[in-house]
């Protein structure tokens, strides 16, 4: 059986039986023994084992799955090396004194009550100017994080601010690989897409930061005092390490590659490498605990402090980071991979697609199609570039034979694909996120309210396109004369 017939005759129940063992694994295991990272792992092998199977069945062998998955894992090596190197990055930045100095500078100037809006509104301005949602997240972001763990505050929904203002930027900054990619997939110029995007991202932006501030301004009772544990871990991180403006020059050699659009990994491993130099030079440290650092990250006990006679917070605040705490994830991606490279060679994905376009009857019905199809993908390949070049490839003709402009199907893309990664608790994205911010995905998701609004928005002008006529741009008519 050739490679074409597997991918246009598979049965649509057994196109979705690989996701239905997956849901299931996931539900069952949760049961038993609730949420955690072996559940997903084991799920998923669960899942690429009964794809395997159905190709398999179809011709295809274990090679084939093997060279589908290896390749998926080449195409995503530049986003493994930074998790990688954020890792470091972790280890290295607390061994410098550079989070410690952001923790206790946060703790005075940051309102507790307004945590969660602060981190939204700063993350999404760095992720605008540098076009990161990773690179965001994994500097400022680890900062609130730690700011938050400090005031003794929940973790979860400053995690899904860090996230939702992250992505505000992956998805409207022209610095963006996503937003880039999403708009070559439907064959638009950039800043048109980014122009039309407002339509949604406006919206979701200012319903975020709102829930955001009535959040802070409800669970705080309006207090703004910073409360005794925070001024405790506070005084104890003054008395830990050197605090002054040598531990920002990690962060501004951070933030400053990524604006000029320097390698990303390198960018962060040149960071890691100065903090480390600083670390000896400037915190006193033991050289030999630079390296340490590197695989194990930072452990208090470096700090030649008993941790029983610091605040009770402060370990579990400073021991993170290495090359090790990355582990668990590295066999997520695979594993995952694996199921993604099971599933194409099966013919699953393009029977998928072809049941999505079958279904297609209006504007709104198309758009709806996009949005499923681009979550669908994402969650099978777990990569947002290769499911948005697939998507626009597949649903272009779509759009034109409805006279809707190339526009409306990047902004669905991006809807759908860039912003649903990250509460997909299985991707890469999301692994990422939970990793970096140490919030397990299903945790901070219900509180990424920028990245849930897109697709919700998205529906919502293609639902009322025929009444208002709004938000969805349609191609010029021809002339005829």
């Amino acid at each position: 059986m050739t490679s074409t017939s597997r991918q246009t005759d598979l049965p649509l129940l057994l196109a979705l039986l690989p996701l239905a063992v997956l849901l299931t694994a996931i539900a069952g295991g949760v049961a038993l023994s609730g949420f955690g990272g072996e559940i997903l792992i084991v799920a998923m092998a669960l899942a690429a084992l009964c794809a395997g199977l159905i190709a398999r069945s179809r011709g295809a062998g274990w090679e084939a799955i093997q060279t589908a998955a290896g390749a998926k894992i080449a195409d995503v090596l530049p986003a493994i090396l930074i998790l990688l190197s954020i890792g470091v990055l972790l280890g290295a930045w607390m061994f410098s004194g550079t989070i410690p100095l952001m923790v206790v500078t946060g703790i005075a100037l940051i309102d507790p009550g307004y945590i969660v809006l602060t981190a939204f509104i700063g993350t999404a301005l760095m992720s605008i100017m540098t076009g990161t949602s990773w690179g965001s997240a994994g500097t400022l972001g680890v900062a609130f994080i730690a700011t938050a763990e400090a005031m003794g505050l929940p973790l979860a929904p400053v995690a899904g601010a860090v996230v939702s203002g992250a992505y505000f930027g992956d998805k409207l900054s022209p610095l963006s690989d996503t937003t880039n990619v999403a708009a070559i997939a439907a064959h638009v110029p950039v800043f048109s897409h980014i122009r039309h995007m407002l339509w949604t991202a406006v919206p979701s932006f200012i319903l975020a930061g709102l829930v955001y501030a009535l959040a802070g301004l409800f669970g705080s009772g309006g207090d703004t005092a910073t409360p005794e544990t925070a001024a405790a871990t506070s005084a104890a991180l003054a008395g830990l390490f050197r605090l002054d403006a040598l531990a920002l020059l990690p962060v501004a050699l951070a933030i400053g590659g990524i604006a000029f659009r320097q390698p990303p990994a390198l960018v962060i491993l040149a960071s890691s490498a100065l903090a480390l130099v600083l670390g000896v030079a400037a915190q006193g440290w033991a050289a030999g605990d630079a390296v340490r650092v590197v695989m194990g990250g930072f452990d208090v006990s470096m700090t030649g402090t008993a941790p029983d006679t610091l605040p009770a917070a402060l370990p579990g605040l400073l021991n993170r980071g290495g090359l090790a705490s990355m582990g668990q994830t590295l066999i997520f991606i695979i594993t995952a991979f694996v199921l993604a490279g099971a599933m194409e060679t099966s013919g699953a994905l393009a029977r998928l697609m072809q049941a999505l376009l079958s279904a297609v009857r209006s504007t709104f019905s198309l758009v709806a199609a996009t949005l499923a199809a681009g979550a669908t993908f994402v969650a099978i390949t777990s990569h947002a570039g290769v499911t948005a070049l697939i998507v626009g490839e597949l649903f272009r003709p779509a759009y034109r034979d409805r006279g809707l402009a190339g526009e409306n199907l990047s902004r669905s893309i991006e809807d759908s694909v860039t912003l649903v990664e990250p509460l997909l608790p299985w991707t890469v994205s999301a692994l990422f996120m939970a990793t970096t911010l140490g919030v397990p995905t299903l945790d901070y998701a219900p509180w990424a309210l920028f990245c849930l609004g897109g697709p919700v928005f998205s529906l919502l002008i293609a639902a009322l396109a025929g009444v208002w006529g709004k938000g969805i741009r349609r191609l010029p008519e021809p002339d005829l004369s």
